[in-house]
């Protein structure tokens, strides 16, 4: 029978970098559940003012070095799990803090530079309703909450320390607002064990993030139910959604992104109806909705949705 897991975001739990050379706080078996917590992406353990940017209450005792990324809880290890072989992350219940922050300039970046608000910057403070599913900024303005984890990934197969900024084909930040409750993400597992960590709550996102934050949250409580399967290869993430298959592909160029983006859904496409390449890519112009996931995290995220029903 599958276990539950409990797993809380403390020190013992919390890291802020991927390396194969982490060792799991957590084992399970394939088919097992986890329930966790996480932080916000910065480690905070207040809200901020809204308004300019001021500074708050943090996580203390974080190392400049393994700490310097995003808030995340895990690694978490499958059993059995090796190299090859594809994750299977079941989202099964995404429950927001009480308060979130989006950010906007002040900060060195390229896409700060682009938009030329490196040198100036602002805060929107956001209370959050989980059970109305309504954030209100410290403006007066409403939005509806659309929870999912900014970051749901596993280390690549090159040892050190890897940032949590760019999402790679093993997953990390990858920013894809389509990752609500109901969904299922594929990732190609790199090392052994998998060792899956999740953080980075968004309460609400618009595809490509644009100012390089969402609603960033704390997460009160992450259910997922984790695998691992033989018979489905991946070199890049895949996901079922309540919606959609979304197939994900990730470079500093978005046009490399968005083709790459493209081929993974006219295999999917091939395999799924049995047509040729060619039949795929005109099936796809007439079903597939191309999108930005996001443009802000050093590389550029691109991912090919075809609705569920389009080709009958």
């Amino acid at each position: 029978m599958a276990t539950i897991h409990q797993l809380k975001a403390e020190r013992k739990t919390l890291h802020g970098h991927f390396s194969m050379d982490l060792a799991p706080v957590l084992t399970i078996a394939s088919g097992d559940t986890v329930v966790c917590d996480t932080l916000d992406a910065g480690w905070g353990l207040e809200p901020y003012v809204g308004g300019a940017y001021q500074p708050r209450r943090e996580f203390e005792g974080r190392d400049p070095e393994l700490d310097g990324g995003h808030a995340m809880t895990g690694p978490i290890a499958i059993e059995g799990a090796k190299a090859g072989q594809t994750l299977v992350i079941e989202i099964r219940e995404l429950t927001v803090g009480a308060w979130g922050f989006c950010l906007a300039g002040g900060w060195k970046s390229d896409h700060n530079d682009l938009l030329k608000v490196t040198n100036e910057g602002i805060v929107h403070a956001w209370e959050l309703d989980a059970k109305r599913n309504i954030g209100r900024n410290h403006l007066g303005y409403s939005v509806t909450l659309k929870p999912f984890l900014g970051v749901l990934g596993m280390p690549p197969a090159e040892p050190g320390i890897h940032s949590t900024t760019p999402p790679r084909a093993t997953g990390g930040n990858l920013d894809c607002k389509d990752l609500v409750v109901g969904s299922t993400l594929y990732l190609p597992i790199a090392v052994d064990g998998g060792l899956l960590s999740v953080g980075d709550g968004h309460a609400a996102q618009g595809h490509g993030e644009i100012s390089g934050t969402a609603i960033e949250c704390p997460m009160a409580r992450v259910e997922l139910k984790i695998s691992v399967i033989d018979n489905m290869p991946l070199s890049e993430p895949i996901a079922k959604t309540p919606d959609a298959w979304i197939t994900m592909a990730f470079d500093t160029d978005l046009t490399v992104a968005t083709y790459a983006a493209m081929e993974a859904m006219f295999d999917f496409i091939q395999e799924q109806y049995g047509v040729s390449r060619l039949d795929a890519i005109a099936l796809a112009s007439v079903t597939v909705d191309m999108h930005v996931t996001q443009a802000v995290n050093r590389v550029r995220g691109a991912h090919a949705s075809l609705p569920h029903g389009a080709i009958r």
